[in-house]
């Protein structure tokens, strides 16, 4: 099955060979550099100070001819000064003449008229280089903000591989990840402290990791990362990247350093305003105001954007300045305006927010400055996307139920969700449960997010074996397998809730063949795909025979078996037991808008080397995800 979400895995740099951590590491010096030079025998010194001479000595016979002689002194300690042409001690070189300007690169007035103020710094040479003291300024040998101690991949785990594999990996990240532990595992992974490839500039490897996490609207993380780089250090791409995560979490004056400071060559009017804002709050607003009114004036950008910029650049010091925001014509709600309007707290047309890229409107659920209405918006998709925790869900609707910010679905939700926690009955907990699912059916797995804690509350009874499958499924989003485990008395061979206990348990447990009978003769999901998805967990996980697994494979009409370029290269990294690079392919493997674009050939694929390489908790989430979204 071919799908559009792997066009990314095509651009590896395939032909690069995978090297073990261990390797010993190449000496670059050029050859002569790598022995020092001996170190000159010091002269004997005495303690005694030698007799200086009555009179200088002759000159040498042998010198050479037309060698100046020294001056002589006389006895009486004077200096006979030598005539003219003989030797007159030292000479000085005269100085070479100061080059002169080359004045055919100078701007004319009117060009100079037309500098804005930072233009203007960078051609005189004014623009500050570096922020940071020399004692204070980080190394770039590791970056991250997750340390191994606290859960991050090993440091060295991508040192000594293929610069070239690492930078097609993630330039290929260019979306979201369609799986929600999938997700999670893919952030954790950029966001670790690791040292960049030996051939891969730190700069250029930060730039990538933060890229890949703008991508999958994870602007929290990115904007960390990238934090983590002095801004003295940044490249264009990296400054990009930035911009980027600050933009995304509505961050606008934490861009002013990259700004300031980092490099980059770009000259849009987003830029500009940038610059304006910043120069606003760095106490010169006169000046801000003068440029941004001068983007205005030559309709450089549009209008919605330089009014918006010009409100923020306005609530800086003394330079407080009305400005009406008016709507009236805005057909579109770009990223960079729904981060003003956050930012100066301007309220967005309603019918502006329906048209939000979903990894903003995700973002938005953590917007700590947006409303609790607006923020609600987006929890779902955040949930369900691996963005928002079930713990940060139930954090959010209980605000939203103590504050009664809401009169409508989202208030009715809290309220529900505090019944499946506090109801007498267990039998009203689930209903309430049920309430909080029966949302819109697009988001129904981030609505399992939220319910996972409550699920977990409720004590296994025959009573809810129709609900079991649903309420592992929810406990499992949040990894409460133990939790869940407690169900496997009550669940029916072969049944969904069978399924996930099956893939979720820990140990090396094997699926009987009569239960996956069952499962496939009672999947009614469409092509079958809950039993297709169910296959390739059990076969990734080693949980069935060989056999089992050909003769299921001919019966579902799937092939694991048929190689790629990508599944090679995950394989390899997992062959070698490099936990770092296979969560890269795994998530660059795992891309797409939709569950609908996940096979189960790529889903084995993923399982298996997950598990080879240790991260077996990852593994086994994402098979019984897989089996749960189906």
């Amino acid at each position: 099955m071919k799908t559009s979400w792997l066009i990314g895995a095509a651009v590896l740099a395939l032909s690069s060979t995978l090297v073990l951590a261990q390797e010993a590491p190449v000496d670059l010096l050029p050859p002569g550099f790598s022995d020092p030079a001996p170190t000159p025998t010091p002269r004997p010194t005495s303690s005694t100070p030698a007799p200086r001479p009555s009179r200088a000595p002759a000159p040498s016979a042998t010198s050479a001819p037309g060698t100046p002689s020294p001056p002589v002194p006389t006895n009486s300690g004077e200096v006979v000064q030598q005539l003219p042409g003989s030797y007159q001690g030292p000479q000085r070189t005269p100085a070479a003449a100061p080059a002169q300007p080359d004045l055919s690169r100078l701007p004319t007035l009117r060009e100079l008229e037309a500098m804005s103020t930072d233009e203007l710094d960078e051609f005189l040479g004014l623009k500050p280089k570096i922020d940071i003291p020399a004692g204070a300024q980080r190394s770039m040998a590791q970056v991250g903000v997750i340390a191994p101690a606290e859960g991050g991949l090993p440091v060295g785990s991508l040192a000594k591989q293929p610069a070239s594999l690492v930078r097609a990996a993630l330039k290929g990240a260019t979306g979201p990840v369609i799986s929600r532990w999938g997700h999670i595992l893919m952030r954790r992974a950029l966001a670790s402290r690791l040292e960049a490839p030996q051939a891969m500039d730190p700069a250029e490897f930060a730039a990538l990791r933060a890229g890949a996490l703008n991508a999958m609207g994870e602007f929290g993380p990115a904007r960390a990362l990238v934090q983590d780089v002095d801004t003295g250090n940044y490249s264009p791409a990296l400054t990009d990247a930035a911009l980027t995560a600050y933009v995304g979490t509505a961050d606008v004056l934490g861009a002013c350093p990259a700004v300031q400071l980092g490099k980059s060559k770009r000259d849009d009017p987003e830029w500009k305003m940038l610059a304006g804002i910043c120069n606003a709050y760095a106490g010169e607003t006169a000046r801000a105001q003068t440029d941004l009114r001068r983007l205005q004036t030559r309709g450089e950008g549009e209008r919605i954007d330089v009014l918006l910029a010009q409100r923020l650049a306005g609530a800086a010091g003394r330079g407080r300045r009305g400005v009406t925001i008016e709507w009236d014509g805005v057909e579109a709600l770009t990223p960079w305006r729904f981060a003003l309007a956050n930012a100066v707290g301007e309220d967005v047309p309603e019918a502006l927010l329906s048209n939000l890229a979903p990894s903003y409107l995700s973002a938005s659920a953590n917007a700590a400055m947006l409303p609790l209405p607006k923020r609600v918006r987006g929890a779902d998709l955040a949930a369900q996307g691996g963005i928002l925790s079930a713990a940060a869900m139930v954090d959010l609707y209980s605000q939203i139920f103590a504050d009664q910010a809401d009169d409508g679905a989202a208030m009715l939700t809290a309220s529900r969700l505090r019944e499946a926690y506090v109801a007498p009955a267990a039998a009203q907990r689930v209903e309430a449960i049920r309430d909080v699912w029966s949302g819109d059916k697009k988001y129904r797995y981030g609505r399992m997010v939220l319910t996972a804690y409550a699920a977990a509350r409720v004590t296994p009874s025959n009573e809810f074996s129709d609900d079991a499958g649903q309420l592992i499924a929810s406990m499992l989003t949040a990894g409460l397998d133990r939790d869940a485990m407690r169900w496997a008395g009550v669940v029916d061979d072969g049944s969904l809730g069978w399924a996930l206990l099956t893939l979720a348990a820990t140990g090396e447990n094997s699926a009987s063949g009569g239960d996956i009978d069952s499962f496939i003769d009672d999947d009614e999901s469409a092509g079958q795909r809950k039993s297709r998805m169910l296959l390739a967990g059990l076969a990734g996980l080693g949980r069935v025979g060989r056999g089992d697994i050909a003769s299921y494979s001919s019966r579902l009409g799937v092939d694991f078996s048929s190689p790629t370029r990508w599944t090679r290269t995950i394989g390899q990294a997992a062959e070698f037991g490099n936990p770092a690079l296979v969560a890269l392919l795994a998530g660059l493997g795992m891309q797409g808008d939709s569950w609908d674009r996940m096979t189960a050939r790529h889903l084995f694929h993923i399982v298996s080397a997950l598990n080879e390489v240790g991260l077996k908790a990852e593994a086994r989430m994402i098979a019984a995800e897989a089996v749960a979204r189906a």
